[in-house]
């Protein structure tokens, strides 16, 4: 089967469904167009695109559709990742996470997770 490929608008929508399913179109659409400014037509499109993907499931729910995922976020994002590696760091993950703790603010606490992970890695 045919990796789904989301497009950045879609992703918007995906994150929406994920964070709250099963979620209604007024639902979806209500949160999105206060976020992004985009028009309900908008919003309905894509949850239409989604669906023709196989990325969202809907269920009549009386008069009004329900929205699910089909997809998990730790697929996609798997995906997603996998992605970016492969175009922009040549499938080479350590200079990519090289590159992202250079550019990157972060707390003492994050700091001692990485360390510790490496650590696990270096066993």
């Amino acid at each position: 089967m045919k990796p789904i490929r989301i497009s950045e608008s879609e992703w918007l929508v995906m994150s929406r469904v994920w964070a709250k399913a099963p979620a209604t179109t007024a639902e979806i659409v209500e949160a999105l167009s206060k976020r992004t400014g985009w028009h309900p037509r908008t919003i309905r499109t894509l949850l239409d695109r989604l669906v023709k993907k196989r990325a969202l499931k809907t269920t009549l729910d009386g008069k009004r559709y329900l929205y699910a995922p089909l997809l998990s976020m730790e697929a996609c994002v798997r995906r997603e990742n996998r992605s970016f590696l492969d175009r922009v760091f040549g499938g080479e993950p350590a200079p990519m996470l090289l590159h992202l703790v250079r550019e990157s603010k972060l707390s003492a606490s994050e700091i001692k997770e990485l360390k510790r992970l490496l650590s696990e890695k270096e066993k």
